[in-house]
């Protein structure tokens, strides 16, 4: 049998770190200031929640559907997939830009987006994962790392932009870095055909419903993680609210988004030597933690400066949970399942916990301000980590 020619080591970790720069760097442009775009445009802050969790709901139907068609045709390259998504999502940015539709309007073009670009995330998951499944040595939290730096730089240049500028123009930036990740995705080495399993080895994967039945510890942790997500992503979402509560502009919200994911790229050094030590589940357990004590300690925050240097602690919650996230997905769901995995793991966690919490904390907002949003945040993290602990003891007696 001919032995399968891979790609070196050094050019998939470089190609892998091009993609989570590429990725984040895009949502640092768009994600980053969107809440200020739609508030610039006369929305509220309620109707902001809802034009966001729009775009989180998109991928509660297309990744699970993307990540089952990638199960069952694994002989189609998913990069090729993933520029699929990209392409269309690099006009609708440019159209929402170029055009200024009313609530409906702008409604299905967020909604289109999320089953385009802000989603399409778990694919690169997988891209990366066929390697390491493959017994590559392939550095996913340092390039996850850089992600999260590229994210904080273009925070701080974009919102430096929108000063000058108008807020408007952070879309033409996150326009121009979806093409400039089409480019990265051009460059990914495709994974070669002769290293998946023969076809007539391979077994039918599994749907969603079945994952989450048969598989009761996968199942709490990703409660755990999705209450995880509830409570830190309205922080991200709604910065723009508490820094102008606390006298900021757009400025000290592009610092504020740079201190916050610039700390995530020490986590990724982090994140390996706790993972050797401690194993994906439990350092998932360290991360809900310090998603409960982020919102914490920015409702003890009383001025712009202390909002400012609480952003960091952001290293330990959501910098530590989102390479072990990918790692618990991987390891506990069967092979023919791995893509499937990571789309859900994705929907129920980033898609559907983000949705919840900018949905409802939007409400609140509007409701009961800021403070009445860093409650909600507290207990949904609280939340969060009783289930996590409780998937950790449903591991134990299963493997006893």
């Amino acid at each position: 049998m001919k032995e399968v020619e891979m790609p070196s080591v050094r050019r998939v970790s470089i190609a892998c770190c091009l993609m989570q720069i590429g990725f984040w760097g895009m949502l640092g442009a768009f994600a980053g200031f969107e809440t200020a775009v739609f508030l610039d445009r006369g929305f509220t802050s309620g109707q902001a929640g809802i034009f966001i969790a729009l775009g989180y709901l998109a991928g509660l139907a297309s990744q699970p559907l993307m990540g089952f068609w990638a199960d069952r045709h694994p002989e189609v390259p998913l990069k090729y997939l993933f520029a699929g998504c990209m392409l269309p999502a690099a006009a609708l940015d440019l159209l929402l830009y170029a055009v200024r539709p009313g609530f409906a309007g702008t409604a299905v073009i967020i909604f289109l987006l999320g089953i385009t670009g802000t989603n399409a995330y778990p694919i690169i998951d997988s891209m990366v994962m066929q390697y390491v499944n493959a017994g590559m040595d392939i550095p996913y939290s340092l390039g996850r790392g850089l992600g999260a730096f590229a994210y904080a730089v273009v925070c701080v240049v974009v919102g430096q932009q929108t000063a000058r500028f108008g807020v408007q123009t952070s879309l033409l930036s996150s326009g121009a870095l979806m093409l400039l990740l089409l480019l990265f995705t051009a460059c990914f080495p495709t994974f070669p055909k002769g290293a998946l399993p023969p076809a007539e080895s391979r077994k039918a994967p599994h749907s969603a419903l079945y994952l989450l039945r048969t598989n009761k510890p996968f199942t709490l942790m990703l409660l755990g993680c999705f209450f995880g997500m509830v409570a830190v992503m309205p922080i991200g979402s709604f910065l723009v609210t508490l820094v102008g509560s606390l006298g900021g502009d757009s400025g000290d919200l592009g610092l504020g988004l740079f201190l916050m994911a610039a700390s995530e790229l020490p986590a990724a050094f982090v994140f390996q030597k706790l993972y050797r030590r401690l194993g994906s589940e439990k350092v998932l357990l360290v991360s809900l933690v310090f998603m409960i004590l982020k919102p914490l300690l920015v409702l003890l925050s009383g001025n712009l400066t202390m909002l400012l240097a609480v952003q960091p602690i952001q290293m330990l919650g959501y910098g530590l949970f989102t390479p072990a996230n990918v790692y618990f997905a991987n390891e506990n769901v069967a092979v023919e399942d791995r893509a499937q995995g990571q789309s859900l793991k994705t929907v129920l966690t980033n898609s559907l916990g983000s949705l919840t919490g900018v949905l409802v904390s939007g409400l609140i907002i509007d409701w009961g301000g800021p403070r009445a949003m860093l409650l909600f945040c507290i207990a949904s993290g609280c939340a969060g980590l009783l289930f996590g602990v409780a998937a950790v003891r449903a591991r134990r007696r299963e493997s006893r």
